[in-house]
């Protein structure tokens, strides 16, 4: 199904979840080997290594150098790949809370990592910018 474009309608349905487990980021160097145990829930090819985001308890569980204290909260819009805007106004609604806002884009969904502390602050944010729109 191609995800909405229309900035308006991407607000209005954000539906931002908040799952229920810290997650943290690490950097697996280019050339060793892949940590047996390690399930991401993102990875990118960087010049200095592989960027992983997974469970913190995962990270802990094999030993995997980390910073963790982030929570993941998934925008249920179905957002297509060329929507315009999206991102911009989760990012600055939350900067304005001073909530910094790590977001990854996947196929379907937009996902914002943001500090473990501030994660229902967060998801107050986003779903009052969602009634914003209504």
């Amino acid at each position: 199904m191609p995800g909405e474009t229309n900035l308006a309608a991407l607000l209005a349905e954000l539906k931002p979840m908040l799952a229920d487990e810290e997650h943290g980021f690490a950097t697996i160097p280019m050339g060793a080997g892949w940590p047996q145990g390690l399930v991401p829930v993102a990875t990118f090819a960087e010049a200095e290594g592989a960027s992983v985001i997974a469970l913190v308890s995962i990270m802990e569980g094999i030993g995997l150098d980390h910073e963790g204290g982030w929570a993941k909260i998934t925008i249920g819009a179905n957002s297509a790949l060329s929507a315009v805007g999206l991102t911009a106004k989760i990012a600055s609604a939350l900067a304005e809370t001073g909530i910094s806002a790590n977001i990854v884009a996947a196929y379907h969904h937009d996902h914002v990592f943001v500090p473990w502390a501030r994660r229902d602050e967060a998801m107050a944010v986003l779903e009052n910018l969602s009634k914003a729109q209504e």
